[in-house]
């Protein structure tokens, strides 16, 4: 098993800029980085809180899966995320364990990092993503 950290706790949100603002002033700290994943309809602003980060998630289109999540739940926490060593590698174990997987195979998420998603079912009603990080060049 290769999880090595909390990647991240991900927060739906309807507006990106007021939930910046309101979270800059809770946490003391402000948003590191702000970016577009247009295959997932999303805009995200990353908090960096002690070793991992909060993610601020919301919806760039009526479509997303943001935007239906917030539709159907209103805004709040989406998913937490665990950073792995080798994604590939997790998504099999996982697999053979019998959970049920969202992504099969990785995808290109924030940061250039390979991404997958494991269905709430498997894991007691929670969204859990599983990143690894970019390969330094």
């Amino acid at each position: 098993m290769s999880f090595l950290k909390i990647s991240h706790i991900a927060i739906a949100v309807q507006d990106l800029d007021a939930a910046k603002k309101s979270f800059e002033v809770l946490l003391g700290t402000k948003v590191q980085t702000i970016e577009e994943v247009q295959d997932q309809k999303v805009k995200i602003g990353m908090i960096p809180v002690g070793e991992s980060r909060l993610e601020l998630a919301g919806p760039t289109d009526d479509t997303s899966t943001i935007a239906k999540f917030i539709q159907k739940r209103g805004e709040g926490i989406h998913h937490i995320c665990f950073e792995v060593a080798d994604i590939k590698a997790e998504l099999s174990r996982l697999k053979t364990a019998g959970f049920q997987l969202i992504d099969e195979l990785p995808r290109l998420g924030a940061d250039g990092h390979e991404i997958a998603f494991i269905h709430p079912r498997s894991t007691g009603g929670v969204l859990v993503e599983l990143s690894e990080k970019k390969k330094e060049e």
